[in-house]
């Protein structure tokens, strides 16, 4: 077990010791293999975790169908499971700076940022304690009084839940809060780049009772022990938030199994400014949130506005100031209270981000900013890249059509409504998509006509753990979130129930 965080005082190695957790007990994986947990900041290695094996994998979901099919989770009274829920809440804000100096040592985020996620955390664990108490079961009028007729709702049972590296404490969370309240159980698989937050949070699980076996928990990378996940006729639900392509593997491994998959698969977002919403009432905060759209947590976030889309006759003097503004983005480790955003999670990620631009380049895009790492020597030794501009652009563009998952936005130009709308829609993604106009009529037009999940207008980024969370086409299916982030994790069985006992009178008594 290796630390080297300086005067971490919140960072508590020991808490990595034995990170598997299944059916209750804290143990070393079987494979004897470990991996590195890397400080994106400093390059330096944090503590060494256990990967799992196979045979690990398939024993956490065994323990979760024994636990769930023993009954004492599932049956458990909704308000006690909905208690159990609060306290997780409660022990969120008491642990908050703990579990936010982990999550920016881990992921590279300023901590400014991690106390945000934290206090988002904690919104969802009460808006489905909430939920979950208010009963959706319903009554259904068959016109017989004789016969009671009833829809209900049941714990689906045994869930995988997968979480990506870029919000790994928030992510499993649209997961965990929704699956306690129906009173499922499950095996929790956070990123193996950035695991800490998830197991400390783990723990906060078990002091807030959750029961042994209900949650299991497993560090290793999906190439290892995905489909002993996936491929598993004991798993009931499979949730993925990640990248497209193992997204697409989740889905065909769970297939001959019909086992009910979610996948949230990211998005190349438009952010499109209309010249009305570049005046000079509007001008700085436009500007500012298309700023804050892509750069915010140095661009690795699913719905990041990487795709500026901006109207031909204020462009110029839009970008000029974007790129002016970018250009003074103040890079440092999270943990510096005057860093405005930190570096990427890895070198292989900046490593992606160089490849982009040189393909940008190679393809006619101009380059306005950034497209390197910093020449601060002071930043050397982290995983850094440049705000970077790329204006100019068009839609065969690579840089335009892929996900960058990095602090690179593409500028892409319309001179009407129409093209404004097309552009928007023209990627093989749907999650997310921003407005900006001054004009009511034709921000409605927009948002209805946009083909994404979610559609922001004159803002860029907020969610609410009240409504729902997924994308179209080729960013996902299913939904997180909202009260249909709890029915993912619901089976709907119809109960019918005659009184009267009636005879059917459809076959003879005679032969």
């Amino acid at each position: 077990m290796n630390q080297q965080t300086g005067n971490d005082t919140d960072f508590d190695p020991t808490l990595f010791e034995r990170v598997l957790l299944i059916g209750g007990q804290w143990i070393p994986a079987t494979s004897g293999e470990t991996r590195d947990c890397i400080d994106p900041a400093t390059g330096r290695v944090l503590v060494s975790v256990d990967e799992a094996s196979p045979d690990d994998a398939r024993a956490a979901v065994a323990a979760a169908r024994a636990t769930f099919d023993r009954g004492d989770w599932p049956a458990t009274a909704v308000a006690e499971r909905c208690a159990v829920l609060d306290r997780v809440a409660d022990l969120l804000q008491r642990d908050k700076e703990r579990l936010s100096v982990i999550e920016t040592l881990d992921t590279g985020k300023t901590l400014a940022e991690s106390r945000i996620d934290i206090d988002d955390v904690t919104s969802v664990f009460r808006y489905y304690a909430q939920l979950a108490a208010v009963s959706s079961d319903r009554l259904v009028d068959v016109g017989n009084p004789a016969v009671i007729s009833r829809v209900v709702h049941e714990p689906i049972g045994v869930c995988v839940m997968i979480a990506p590296w870029n919000y790994p404490l928030l992510q499993i969370s649209w997961k965990i809060a929704p699956a306690l309240a129906a009173g499922c159980t499950m095996v929790l698989k956070p990123s193996e780049v950035t695991p800490l937050s998830t197991i400390a949070f783990t723990h906060l699980l078990e002091e807030a009772g959750v029961p042994d076996g209900v949650v299991n928990l497993l560090q290793g990378s999906g190439a290892t022990i995905g489909s002993a996940l996936t491929d598993n006729a004991d798993v009931d639900f499979v949730s993925f938030t990640g990248g497209l392509a193992t997204g697409s593997a989740i889905l065909a491994s769970a297939a001959p199994h019909v086992t009910k998959v979610a996948v949230e698969l990211g998005g190349k977002n438009p952010h499109i400014v209309f010249a009305d919403a570049a005046g000079e009432d509007t001008f700085d905060a436009s500007v500012d949130q298309v700023l804050t759209g892509v750069f915010l947590h140095s661009g690795q976030v699913c719905s990041a506005g990487t795709r500026l889309i901006v109207e031909d006759s204020v462009a110029d003097r839009f970008v000029d100031e974007i790129v002016r503004r970018a250009e003074a983005i103040r890079m440092g480790p999270g943990t510096d209270p005057a860093s405005e955003t930190g570096p990427l999670v890895s070198t292989t990620q900046r490593d992606k981000m160089e490849a982009f631009v040189e393909t940008a380049v190679a393809e006619g895009a101009v380059l306005r900013t950034g497209g390197r790492a910093p020449s601060d020597p002071a930043l050397a030794d982290g995983s850094y890249f440049l705000p970077t501009v790329f204006d100019h652009c068009s839609r065969e563009m690579d840089i335009v059509q892929l996900e960058t998952f990095g602090p690179i936005l593409t500028v892409e130009r319309f001179t009407t409504e129409a093209e404004a709308l097309r552009l928007g829609n023209d990627t093989e993604y749907g999650l997310a998509a921003g407005v900006r106009t001054t004009d009511p009529e034709r921000g409605e037009r927009m948002v209805r006509g946009l083909r994404h999940g979610t559609v922001w207008l004159n803002d860029f980024g907020y969610y609410t753990a009240a409504a729902e969370w997924g994308g179209f086409k080729k960013s996902g299916n299913g939904r997180e979130l909202g009260p249909a982030g709890l029915h993912e994790y619901q089976e709907t069985k119809h109960i019918w129930n005659n009184t009267a006992a009636p005879r059917a009178e459809w076959f003879g008594t005679g032969g």
